[in-house]
């Protein structure tokens, strides 16, 4: 594995971990009235807290490109999913809330599912696949289970729709990954002009402004430990399917190999599971209250 990805990536975590903190933080006031609604980004955009946040979200995610740029999709993707270590720091710092058996015990396991995942794996390229037909099949199912999921969203709300919101994202975030890396290639082998006259950047644009809203509204309703550990779970897994099922990435196969990226992928979900859920991560707001209004801080 490069270092040089290995930077990017991790330093790319640690700044979405930062961000989304943030982000949380100021999108819990909001309006219930906003929810999935554009009008949610008009209102956040008025407070310095939530743009910091996603000030440290977009650098996280320019880290990200570049990370994509220089090493696989299925090898970036469990790194990224790291963020929640530095979301886990954050809140704590915040809280004040001891990490305990619950936080050692997620990180350990975070961090033990990615490196079983790249040591069994040894995610490496290859070459991608042509045919549009594979492309537009696995991107239309992950576009379609989010729209499904947060059609159910809307009907479940305040119950389980910041979860749903939270899966919904990370799967667009994951196509928005693969569609990134794609963009640095156009870009590096025709240049900015060929770049411009292909859908990919436009994609890229579309799929990052519907999963920012899709977030912010799982922010706007409950507390981070809700949303947060389905956001970074699903990302890394819809990143994975599109690396391997269209882009030409490759895991290694055999039967020890396989039986070990399934492990890790599992400590990966269960480490996130017990970060997310750690008493550290901010409650939100009590949603039985009056709404109350926005106030920049």
């Amino acid at each position: 594995m490069s270092v040089l990805v290995l930077i990017l990536a991790v330093s790319a975590a640690c700044c979405l971990g930062f961000g989304f903190v943030l982000q949380q933080n100021a999108a819990r006031q909001a309006p219930l009235s906003d929810f999935l609604s554009p009008r949610l980004l008009l209102d956040l955009v008025k407070v310095p807290r939530w743009l910091g946040g996603i000030g440290l979200m977009v650098v996280g995610m320019v880290l990200g490109a570049i990370a994509l740029g220089q090493g696989e999709v299925s090898l970036v993707e469990p790194l990224l999913a790291t963020n929640l270590l530095f979301a886990l720091a954050l809140s704590r710092r915040q809280t004040k809330q001891p990490l305990g058996r619950q936080g050692w015990a997620g990180l350990a396991l975070l961090a033990g599912g990615v490196t079983a995942f790249i040591v069994a794996g040894e995610p490496r390229g290859g070459t991608a696949v042509t045919d549009p037909f594979r492309h537009w099949l696995i991107i239309g199912v992950m576009i379609g289970l989010a729209l499904l999921l947060t059609t159910y969203a809307k009907r479940s709300r305040l119950s389980a729709g910041p979860v749903l919101l939270a899966l919904a994202a990370g799967l667009l975030y994951g196509v928005q990954d693969a569609l990134t890396r794609v963009s640095g290639q156009r870009f590096s082998a025709s240049g900015l002009a060929e770049l411009l006259t292909s859908w990919q950047p436009y994609a890229v644009l579309a799929l990052g402004i519907t999963g920012l809203v899709l977030v912010q509204s799982a922010f706007e309703t409950a507390p981070l430990r809700m949303s947060l550990p389905a956001l970074t779970a699903a990302q890394p897994l819809a990143g994975i399917v599109c690396g391997v099922g269209f882009l030409g990435d490759r895991l290694r196969t055999d039967t020890a190999a396989l039986t070990w990226e399934a492990v890790g992928l599992a400590a990966i979900v269960a480490g996130i599971v017990l970060l997310g859920m750690h008493p550290a991560m901010p409650r939100g707001a009590d949603r039985s209250e009056p709404t109350r209004n926005l106030q920049p801080s």
